[in-house]
């Protein structure tokens, strides 16, 4: 079980109510405010907002939230915000990529660099673990979409690389820069995605004992749970009999 989607799932399974609800969206707006304020305001001209509002519209955001971040990059009185990646290992060796959005560039970095910290890791340079992953897009159906023959079928119409189903579901990956344009094509067929999200998938995954993998976890979470972090990605797996252990709770 690929330690860090498992953990994923089962946060949402298990639910952190509508506080995680709420930070989740204001994360979704602050990339859809960031897309077009660095592009056109209209998604049919600016990829990297159609795929923000692609990626919102999954996570059942709200259209009126939607519209408002949009219109706050119009208003010009919007924070300027950068991106960053940070990169470093977590205990065990694991590769960790952590991808932020923010205005103030130090906050940000000693949030960041006290998670690594206080859960034994180490924070590196930019590109020190980036070369074990591929930065890919990932746009997820629900078994309700169709068979695995039919997701396949339509996800090689549409572009993608691959296509793997399970008893959670339909994972469709592509290339990144294809993303926007192959989850559109999906749409036409499937209809709306559960999720569609650039991710960065790691080559190889590096198995972790209970106690490495229960403070990898306790790290994600801290990070995850940080204003400015948009995304968390981790090359650990995790024993499903461990997984049951770490989440019995």
């Amino acid at each position: 079980m690929a330690g860090h989607s498992a953990f994923k799932n089962i946060m949402h399974k298990k639910g952190r109510a509508d506080a995680a609800r709420a930070k989740m969206f204001a994360k979704l707006g602050r990339e859809i405010t960031v897309a077009a304020k660095m592009g056109m305001p209209d998604p049919a001209m600016n990829p990297r907002l159609r795929l923000a509002i692609q990626a919102a519209r999954a996570e059942n955001m709200p259209k009126d939230n939607i519209e408002r971040a949009i219109k706050k990059a119009q208003g010009g009185d919007s924070e300027a915000y950068e991106q960053i990646r940070y990169e470093g290992y977590a205990p065990g060796g694991i590769a960790i990529i952590v991808e932020a959005l923010t205005d103030n560039r130090n906050r940000t970095g000693g949030a960041v660099r006290a998670a690594f910290t206080k859960f034994g890791g180490n924070l590196g340079a930019t590109g020190s673990v980036s070369h074990m992953f591929s930065h890919v897009g990932e746009i997820t159906y629900p078994l309700s979409a169709g068979s695995a023959e039919t997701v396949l079928e339509a996800a090689i119409e549409a572009g993608a690389d691959d296509c793997v189903s399970d008893e959670d579901g339909h994972v469709v990956t592509c290339g990144f820069d294809g993303l926007g344009t192959v989850a559109g094509a999906l749409e036409e067929t499937l209809g709306e995605a559960d999720g569609v999200k650039a991710v960065w998938k790691p080559g190889l995954t590096s198995p972790v004992d209970e106690d490495q993998a229960r403070s990898i976890m306790k790290m994600i979470a801290m990070l995850e749970d940080d204003d400015d972090v948009q995304n968390v990605f981790a090359n650990f797996d995790i024993s499903d009999e461990v997984m049951k252990r770490l989440t019995a709770a």
